[in-house]
């Protein structure tokens, strides 16, 4: 366990959290992107609450990718149906930051 740092795109903002604090609440898997976003002051949309029940809190992951939690077949399953779907995509409240990673929130 160690620092790991969180960039948010397109705010350029970037928040250090040491994985010894997870979780910071109670959106999302403890450790999650949404986990770490809330706890933080940036709005990551979770109409579900972090259940992996919708979509809203697609992020595109643009470095990382390796740095996250390995993605389940039930968020596999979730993001089909996120609009704007890329190769790269992630549910923030499923995926589980392991490393220094920066994410995409899309409009």
């Amino acid at each position: 366990m160690g620092k790991v740092r969180v960039t948010f795109l397109p705010l350029n903002k970037t928040i250090e959290v040491d994985e010894k604090d997870y979780p910071f609440g109670d959106h999302g898997l403890p450790g999650s992107i949404l986990d770490i976003a809330l706890a933080n002051g940036i709005d990551l949309e979770h109409n579900c609450g972090g259940n992996c029940a919708c979509t809203t809190c697609h992020v595109i992951v643009k470095e990382g990718m390796e740095s996250l939690s390995p993605m389940e077949d039930d968020e596999e399953d979730r993001l089909d149906m996120a609009e704007g779907l890329t190769l790269r995509s992630r549910l923030g409240c499923q995926a589980v930051v392991r490393g220094d990673v920066v994410v995409e929130i899309p409009d």
